[in-house]
C-alpha cells in the first residue's frame, strides 16, 4: 500500500533556509533514484509543486569527471536517463537531461537553474560522491533543500547506530518494520495530481548548459568522444527503470522458484540480477518488494509474533521469496545502514577489532602466491577459476554471487598485506562492477576481511581467524562446469 505524502523520517533539511513562495517552479535534482516510479523523492517533489501551484522540473545531470567514469557507466546511466524521457513525456513536468561533455563544464549549473525555483529537493544516498555533493549544494543554494531517502524499506534514520552483524540488524529490522509496510512510495507519484506546464526555461541556462541529445549519447561513437575510460567497455546488460521491471518479471516467472537452492551454483541462472539497476536507482526495493508479495498473495497478518533474528520463518512467506528478501533487505540495508553511520565505512581501519587484530598478527605469514594489480586486473593468477570469476567481471561487470565471495578471500592470499587487498578489491570491483560504489558492494568486500561475520578456527596463515574459503572446496560445493567453459581462457 502507499500513501501520498511522504514519512517525515525519510525528509531531511540539508539548510535551513526558507521556500520561495514566489519562485516559479520546483526543481527534483535527481541523482540516485533515477526513475519515474517508487520515488518517495519526485513524489515529494509533485506534492509541493501541486501545494504550490508551481511546474516541476526534474533535473538528471552526468557529469563526466566522478570516481571511474568510463564507457560501462555511462552508457548504463544514458540508458536510463533515456528511458526517463520516455516515460516524462506523459507527464507534466519539464525533464531536463544534462550530459557533461568536459570537466567542470557543468560548474553553477545547479545554481543557475535554482535561482528561480522556489525549492530543491533531491536524493539522500549515504555512500560514493553523493553526500558531499548534497551538502555542499545546500550550503550554497539560497532556498530550501530536502534530500529524500528512498534507499530502502526502512528509513536509514531510524537506526542510531551502525549494526555489527546481520542478526542483530535483522532482528531490529523484525522489531522495526512493519509499522512501515503502509508508508511505500506511490507506484505512480504523478495519479492524481494536475501540475501547470512549464514549457521552456530561460536561455540563458540552455544556452549554456543545452540538454543532451540521449539518442545521439546512447551510440559508442558519442560516448568515445566524452573524456571518460574508454578502457572500460559497455556490458550487454541495458540499464533504465523498464530493463529493470523486464528482470524482475523474468526473475518472479522463471527464477525465484528455484531461487533458495540453487542460487549459489554459477552453473544455473536464478539470481535475479536487478543489482545493477537498485545500485543506479532504476528500480526501487519497495517495487520489488509490492510485486513478491502480490505474487504469493501475503499480507502483513502472515508475519511472525517474535522478531528472533532468524533468515527465515518471520516472513510467512515460501523458502524462496524469504531468502530474497534477507538479501534485498537485511543485507542490502544493512551496508547503507554501514554507510550511514560509519564515516569510514571504505578504511581498513572500519574492520571489527578482532579481524583486524588477526589480520595483522599473521601479515608477514609467507604468501605462496603474490600477485600485482596489473596481473589481478587482467586475470593472470594460476587458479583458472578465479581467473573467470574476474574475466567474467570484466566482460559482464558482475560477478556470481557466491564466487565474489571466493574472489575476494583470494586477492587477500594473494596481496602482500591485508591492506593491499583491501584496496585492490575495491579499485577492481568499482573500476569494473556495474553495481560496484554501491553500500551493498562494500559489504560484500568487507565480509571477506570479517566484517559482519566471527572468528573462525583454527587460525590459518595469512587468515588467522578470518573465515577461509578455497577454490577446491568451492568447485565441489557448486556446479562450475558451464561457467568455466563460458568464462574460461579459450572462450574470450
Amino acid at each position: 500500500m502507499s500513501q501520498r505524502s511522504v514519512p517525515k523520517d525519510r525528509i531531511r533539511k540539508i539548510n535551513q533556509r526558507p521556500i520561495n513562495p514566489d519562485g516559479e517552479y520546483v526543481l527534483y535534482w535527481m541523482i540516485a533514484a533515477r526513475r519515474t516510479g517508487w520515488n518517495f523523492a519526485l513524489q515529494h517533489a509533485i506534492n509541493h509543486a501541486a501545494k504550490l501551484g508551481k511546474p516541476l522540473i526534474v533535473l538528471e545531470a552526468l557529469r563526466c569527471d566522478y570516481p571511474y567514469a568510463s564507457d560501462r557507466f555511462h552508457r548504463f546511466i544514458i540508458d536510463g536517463m533515456l528511458a526517463n524521457a520516455n516515460a516524462f513525456q506523459n507527464h507534466q513536468v519539464l525533464y531536463y537531461p544534462y550530459v557533461s561533455r568536459r570537466p567542470g563544464d557543468d560548474k553553477g549549473f545547479l545554481a543557475a537553474l535554482s535561482v528561480q525555483a522556489c525549492l530543491v529537493i533531491t536524493d539522500d544516498c549515504p555512500a560514493f560522491i553523493m553526500p558531499k555533493l548534497v551538502e555542499s549544494a545546500g550550503a550554497h543554494l539560497p532556498m530550501l533543500l530536502e534530500a529524500i531517502d528512498g534507499n530502502g524499506l526502512l528509513p536509514l534514520k531510524l537506526a542510531d547506530r551502525a549494526y555489527p552483524t546481520a542478526y542483530a540488524f535483522r532482528r531490529f529490522l523484525q522489531k522495526t518494520l512493519p509499522s512501515h509496510f503502509l508508508t511505500a512510495p506511490c507506484a505512480d507519484p504523478f495519479h492524481g495530481i494536475d501540475l501547470p506546464r512549464l514549457n521552456q526555461l530561460p536561455s540563458t541556462v540552455t544556452d549554456r548548459w543545452p540538454m543532451a541529445d540521449l539518442t545521439e549519447l546512447s551510440k559508442q561513437a558519442a560516448l568515445a568522444k566524452l573524456p571518460i575510460d574508454h578502457s572500460v567497455p559497455v556490458v550487454a546488460k541495458t540499464g533504465g527503470e523498464q530493463a529493470a521491471k523486464s528482470l524482475l518479471e523474468l526473475f518472479l516467472k522463471a527464477k525465484l522458484g528455484r531461487y533458495a537452492e540453487e542460487r549459489n551454483h554459477p552453473d544455473i541462472q536464478v539470481t535475479s540480477e536487478l543489482s545493477a539497476c537498485l545500485h543506479f536507482g532504476h528500480i526501487s526495493s519497495h517495487a520489488i518488494f509490492a510485486a513478491i508479495t502480490t505474487q504469493e498473495d501475503w499480507s502483513p497478518q502472515r508475519l511472525g509474533p517474535k522478531a528472533d533474528g532468524k533468515r527465515s520463518g518471520w516472513w510467512g512467506l515460501s523458502i524462496n521469496a524469504e531468502a530474497f528478501l534477507d538479501q534485498l533487505i537485511t543485507w542490502r540495508e544493512l551496508g547503507y545502514n554501514m554507510c550511514t553511520f560509519e564515516p569510514a565505512y571504505r578504511d581498513y581501519a572500519s574492520l571489527p577489532d578482532w579481524a583486524r587484530k588477526t589480520l595483522d598478527d599473521h601479515s608477514l605469514d609467507p604468501r605462496p602466491y603474490c600477485y600485482s594489480l596489473e596481473e589481478l586486473r587482467e586475470a593472470r593468477t594460476h587458479d583458472p577459476l578465479w581467473n573467470a570469476a574476474q574475466r567474467q567481471l570484466l566482460t559482464d561487470g558482475m560477478i556470481h554471487n557466491y564466487l565474489r565471495m571466493l574472489w575476494g578471500k583470494k586477492i587477500l592470499e594473494w596481496s602482500p598485506t591485508p591492506q593491499q587487498a583491501l584496496e585492490a578489491m575495491i579499485e577492481l570491483n568499482d573500476r569494473f562492477a556495474i553495481d560496484g560504489r554501491d553500500p551493498n558492494s562494500y559489504s560484500g568486500i568487507f565480509w571477506c576481511l570479517g566484517r559482519y561475520d566471527r572468528p573462525w578456527g583454527p587460525k590459518r596463515p595469512i587468515f588467522g581467524s578470518v573465515r577461509y574459503m578455497s577454490s577446491e572446496n568451492t568447485q565441489r560445493k557448486v556446479k562450475l562446469s558451464n561457467y568455466l567453459k563460458r568464462y574460461g581462457q579459450d572462450n574470450l
